[in-house]
């Protein structure tokens, strides 16, 4: 395999400038070098290739098809070597630092309490917390991005190891001006005529929702709108035009103070469980058993 003529990491920066800064000069005070020498990078990145990358259209400088081809390639290599140098630092701080990833409706609701109780009790640990979508954090706690997890479905791989957090469901729910809110009883049919404001179809809520509505016969609901905040659900849904289904854990407070009204579907209901998952390299982490501690702890005071 040729190795001599692989293009350096300048070149695919200084053409990744060029493109999302719209020309050399921009790209130039981007990277904190003079025009020549970005001109001398984009030369040098043409000859490793053999084809010109960049031509100008009307005073412009335009990606040619070889350009795209490098371009998208240069932006995914440089993303994955600015996270390897991340992950390179987060190894550097040893033990006292824990990864920990978290799917999006826990990070809004169930992280904020458990850091600060966190921070507290141990001043000395630190946790470097990151929100993504359970598949994605499947993949960190395999390769090793991540140490500790706090998802909403068990992830299935040898390389993992799971522990039961707490059950959780997903709660039919309208805002208490909705003309459903004080149904003590909805039949399913009616179900499918409302109008849907749900999270995005990648979401650990929507893939339960979906999986639950296949197993009785529906397909699809009306969805009038797709939101990546559970927050922002519920603001739409206060307004008393839509329903949604949401973790218990998100909207109980809610339902209790009659914000929202929580609707029962005759014969449905979709139980879920949220649990802690852990990179089986990692399971000697001091910093992962101490938060493992405070979330056991908190389950018990809830009790």
């Amino acid at each position: 395999m040729e190795y001599r003529k692989l293009p350096d990491l300048h070149g695919w920066a200084t053409l990744k400038a060029v493109v999302e800064h719209g020309g050399v000069s921009e790209a130039a005070k981007v990277l904190h070098v003079g025009q020549p020498a970005v001109t001398k990078r984009l030369r040098a990145l043409e000859n490793c290739y053999g084809l010109a990358l960049v031509q100008r259209v009307s005073g412009r400088l335009r990606l040619t098809p070889a350009g795209e081809m490098v371009y998208e390639f240069a932006s995914q290599t440089l993303e994955r070597h600015r996270l390897l140098r991340q992950d390179i630092g987060d190894l550097a701080k040893g033990k006292t630092t824990l990864r920990l990833a978290v799917s999006i409706a826990i990070g809004e609701h169930l992280l904020p309490e458990l850091l600060l109780q966190f921070s507290e009790r141990y001043p000395d640990y630190r946790i470097d917390s990151r929100m993504a979508y359970s598949r994605q954090i499947k993949t960190d706690l395999v390769t090793g991005r991540a140490d500790m997890a706090l998802i909403e479905f068990s992830p299935d791989h040898p390389d993992i190891l799971v522990q039961k957090w707490q059950d959780d469901e997903l709660w039919m729910v309208c805002g208490a001006n909705h003309p459903l809110a004080g149904t003590d009883l909805l039949p399913v049919e009616e179900m499918t005529r409302q109008n849907y404001v749900l999270r995005e179809a990648r979401s650990s809520i929507r893939e339960s929702l979906d999986a639950a509505l296949h197993a009785i016969g529906v397909e699809q609901l009306p969805v009038a709108m797709e939101v990546g905040s559970t927050e922002a659900i519920i603001d739409i849904l206060e307004r008393g035009r839509h329903v949604s289904f949401m973790p218990r854990f998100v909207v109980y407070d809610r339902v209790a103070t009659g914000e929202l009204y929580r609707l029962k579907v005759t014969g449905f209901r979709i139980m879920r469980t949220l649990w802690i998952a852990r990179n089986r390299g990692a399971l000697n982490h001091p910093v992962a058993e101490a938060l493992i501690k405070i979330i056991l702890e908190t389950i018990k005071a809830s009790i």
